[in-house]
């Protein structure tokens, strides 16, 4: 019998001038970009934490502290590639990953092929095992007000 495991993650970032806008991989033109230690691609954070939880690996602020100054300004895409390995050499396999962001602006259907294809590269897996969403909140909360955005994720593995 296969040996299944959910994991799930949040992941929010505030929204700030000066910086790039990058979910999953991919730098969106925003006059806004997410704040962090890395480039705060909640996409790619959302991810790990969901991979690394349904393996037993603890979370990203574990193995990829924002206080070690080898993470600064890190593509989250390599974060994720790196999570990946450590939960693939523990024989687990993705079945599926899914991720859910909230964010008001700008719209992320033009790039979410991009972003799944960058996902699916850097997990190592074919592109129908990695689904990126999106929605607003009609103006309601620190998404709707331009503060934020968060991403939700999910990730079943199978060993």
């Amino acid at each position: 019998m296969d040996d299944l495991r959910v994991g799930t993650a949040f992941d929010a970032h505030r929204l700030v001038p000066g910086r790039p806008l990058v979910l999953g991989g991919v730098v969106l033109e925003s006059e806004l970009g997410l704040d962090g230690h890395s480039d705060a691609d909640i996409v790619c954070h959302a991810l790990i934490d969901a991979l690394l939880g349904a393996a037993g690996l603890d979370d990203i602020g574990t193995h990829f502290p924002s206080s070690d100054p080898r993470w600064k300004d890190s593509s989250s895409l390599d974060l994720l590639a790196r999570a990946w390995a450590l939960v693939a050499a523990e024989e687990w396999s993705l079945v599926n990953c899914d991720a859910f962001v909230v964010l008001q602006e700008p719209k992320l259907a033009p790039h979410r092929a991009q972003m799944r294809a960058n996902v699916a590269r850097a997990l190592g897996c074919a592109l129908d095992r990695v689904s990126i969403r999106a929605t607003t909140t009609d103006g309601l909360g620190f998404a709707g007000r331009r503060e934020g955005a968060s991403c939700q994720a999910v990730a079943l593995l199978r060993r």
